[in-house]
């Protein structure tokens, strides 16, 4: 039986944890994966981008920046996004449970 390693197969792709390519590839997969829960919280309120814009006071031209991931919001921004959608976000301490 093979055995996969997720592990290797990013380092194989994205270099070794702590080298400037990793570090790039995570920071883009942030920066895609909040775009993607913008996205999603956008459509899940039933609220276009321009609607969007106007309650924020922000272009449209920005709010589709940020649901393609082209640019990365400030995290108040993200949190102002997300309340203009009716949204809260809430932060938990997680613990690890072994």
């Amino acid at each position: 039986m093979n055995t996969y390693s997720i592990s290797a197969e990013l380092d194989r792709t994205f270099g070794k944890k702590g080298t400037e390519n990793r570090k790039l590839a995570e920071e883009k997969a942030w920066q895609e994966y909040d775009a993607q829960v913008l996205l999603d919280a956008r459509k899940a309120a039933g609220i276009t981008q321009q609607a969007l814009a106007e309650k924020l006071d922000m272009s449209k031209s920005y709010i589709s920046k940020v649901e393609h991931g082209i640019v990365t919001p400030s995290i108040s921004t993200f949190f102002r996004m997300l309340n203009a959608m009716g949204f809260s976000m809430e932060l938990k301490k997680s613990v690890a449970v072994i």
